[in-house]
């Protein structure tokens, strides 16, 4: 066997029939040449040396492969210099490597034609999951009326399940979060109440934001982020591992096992949570009032009841029922569309947890104009 022909590294050298404004290119310009330690920056230097109208010679190169002449054309700027040399395998070499090299035509602005297409286009996007997410409302109505007709039927374990993920499992984050919200919102409050003496009004700020505003609309974000791109994570893991075309073909219903158990669970746990993350808030803030404002805990406690209405606690606890069915919608909504890829399961499953706090605001807006006149 032969030993394999030794590279010759590749070399720019001055022509001499051409003064200082030509370079005539010897050895071996391919990829293994190139490769060599300190290869590249030595030609780049060279070229440099060399600015202006150079007249090429590239005769003289051994061996030429579509690296280095890549190489070259990059060099020339992407454009052919005015006086080259070479020989008919070169030029075919250089003619590919500036045809594959070509840069993407300038995206043409767009017009007012343009503009119309693409709101258009937004529309279709729009009704078509406004289309999808009704066909899910109504199969879940159906699948609760085959729920009160059978209710042995019913997939029990599924809700007890996820009654325990979404709901037990988020305790200790709802407080939490709940505890300092509380501490921060009674601290900010103290500095402005203390310039006019109203100290104790902290009872009516905190009662009022924290049971009626605060408490459902904290836990709703916190369950949408943490338990609406689980599930739709979940669901969409299924559909990309075929599950869900085995249920159909196996004659299980999908909403009645994977979209009803979900939405149940998250309309049972979410006034629960908001109960648990408002007393976590209260509790914070009560703490905070004492430390900043000396209002004792006693002083708190026993007027809560008098500066907070009871309506607004069932307004709160009615509305985060709303939250929970909503973020689950949304998170089966999205985890049934997610196509066969892991691309689109994180696309979908960012758009889900965006949708679902997106809704909660506005729903809650909403809840805030039509019962603004409840409880205050």
């Amino acid at each position: 066997m032969t030993a394999p022909a030794p590279h010759t590294p590749p070399e720019l050298r001055a022509r001499p029939d051409a003064g200082p404004a030509g370079l005539c290119a010897h050895g071996d310009w391919t990829a293994a040449s190139l490769a060599a330690r300190g290869c590249l920056q030595r030609l780049a230097r060279q070229v440099g040396a060399h600015a202006g109208d150079v007249h090429w010679d590239l005769t003289p190169i051994e061996r030429l492969d579509h690296l280095g002449a890549q190489w070259l054309w990059d060099a020339w700027g992407r454009r052919w210099p005015e006086r080259l040399e070479a020989t008919p395998a070169q030029r075919a070499m250089l003619e590919r490597a500036a045809r594959w090299s070509a840069l993407p035509p300038a995206p043409r602005r767009g017009g007012p034609k343009q503009a119309f297409l693409r709101l258009g286009a937004g529309l279709f996007y729009v009704a078509d999951h406004l289309r999808d997410l009704l066909a899910l409302i109504g199969q879940l109505a159906l699948d609760l009326l085959a729920l009160v007709r059978a209710p042995r039927l019913a997939p029990w374990r599924d809700l007890s399940g996820h009654l325990y993920r979404i709901g037990a499992t988020a305790l200790p984050i709802t407080a939490l979060v709940g505890f300092l919200i509380g501490v921060v919102l009674a601290y900010l409050t103290s500095q402005q109440l203390k310039l006019f003496g109203a100290e104790t009004f902290i009872v009516n700020i905190l009662g009022l934001a924290l049971i009626r505003e605060l408490g459902p609309v904290l836990a709703a974000v916190l369950i949408a982020g943490r338990s609406g791109s689980a599930i739709t994570a979940q669901i969409g893991v299924m559909r990309i591992t075929e599950e869900i075309d085995a249920m159909r073909v196996m004659g299980i219903a999908r909403g009645y096992r994977l979209v009803m158990p979900r939405v149940l669970a998250l309309a049972l746990a979410m006034p629960l949570l908001t109960l648990w993350t408002t007393l976590s808030a209260l509790l914070g803030g009560m703490l905070a009032a004492d430390v900043a404002l000396g209002i004792n805990p006693g002083y708190f406690v026993s007027n809560l009841p008098r500066a907070v209405q009871v309506s607004n606690l069932w307004l709160a606890v009615g509305k985060s029922a709303v939250f929970g069915v909503l973020i689950a919608l949304v998170g089966c909504h999205y985890g049934l569309r997610v196509k066969p890829n892991t691309e689109s399961l994180g696309a979908l499953t960012t758009a889900s947890v965006v949708t679902s706090i997106t809704v909660v605001i506005l729903v809650d807006a909403l809840f805030a104009v039509l019962f603004k006149n409840i409880g205050i």
